[in-house]
């Protein structure tokens, strides 16, 4: 259906997936795979279901430090001389993973989780990736809708107290500059020079709109603002 849709703007967009997970034959869920063999099978399916010849940013799936990474990396060098894919990068939280694939390969993109409520990227990762010219895609920005509206709950070692506190403090900095929450959430993570997009996820109309809607400048007087709602955290596995 995707590729149905995207066929007659193909060239007007950047297409990206992922690849790693690989379905069990019974559905009942998936098993890691990054290896080059299961990679090169993977985006000729992918290809297929997309109907297009080519993917401009194909990602791996996670992965972990005792991954095949050599073995990754050959496969996705591969298919860019194959002329299947035109760029590639990783999805990760894990800063050993991140700083192994910046050392060895010519990944051009990092997508991980970062917001107000999960500021770990900020310790090393988004300066590493600056420093090394990888772009950035946020997810999770709005930490599952706890920084949109959503009651509150324990998330990443904040308490429910924390959570609340902090979502409030948007409220009221996002009141002042004439904009969402959502907006002001989103507007946090982009103000790092790092960072190049963000992934939202979009169920309504009204989420749509928000989206795209413009957004304030940084201003150094909110965005200290918003660094105080929470404490920082800091990775505590995967270093």
């Amino acid at each position: 259906m995707i590729g149905k849709l995207l066929k007659p703007v193909r060239s007007k967009i950047v297409l990206a997936t992922k690849v790693g997970n690989q379905w069990k034959n019974d559905g009942s869920g998936w098993d890691w795979n990054p290896t080059k063999d299961y990679i090169l099978k993977a985006v000729d399916e992918s290809l297929r279901r997309l109907q297009t010849d080519y993917i401009d940013l194909y990602q791996l799936h996670g992965g972990t430090i005792e991954d095949p990474i050599d073995e990754t990396i050959e496969a996705f060098e591969q298919l860019i001389r194959q002329g299947k894919i035109r760029h590639y990068g990783i999805s990760s939280i894990r800063p050993n993973v991140i700083r192994a694939y910046v050392e060895k390969s010519r990944i051009i993109s990092v997508m991980l989780q970062y917001s107000i409520l999960d500021r770990r990227p900020e310790e090393t990762i988004l300066n590493l990736l600056q420093s090394n010219g990888v772009g950035i895609m946020v997810r999770g920005a709005l930490a599952q809708g706890l920084l949109a509206g959503k009651p509150p709950k324990e998330y990443l070692g904040h308490p429910a107290s924390v959570v609340q506190s902090a979502a409030d403090n948007l409220k009221v900095q996002a009141t002042a500059s004439a904009t969402t929450p959502s907006a002001l959430a989103t507007q946090y993570v982009l103000s790092h020079p790092a960072v190049s997009s963000v992934v939202t996820g979009i169920r309504t109309m009204e989420q749509l709109q928000e989206a795209i809607a413009p957004r304030p400048e940084p201003d150094v007087d909110w965005l200290g603002q918003l660094k105080t709602s929470a404490p920082a955290n800091l990775y505590q596995e995967h270093r």
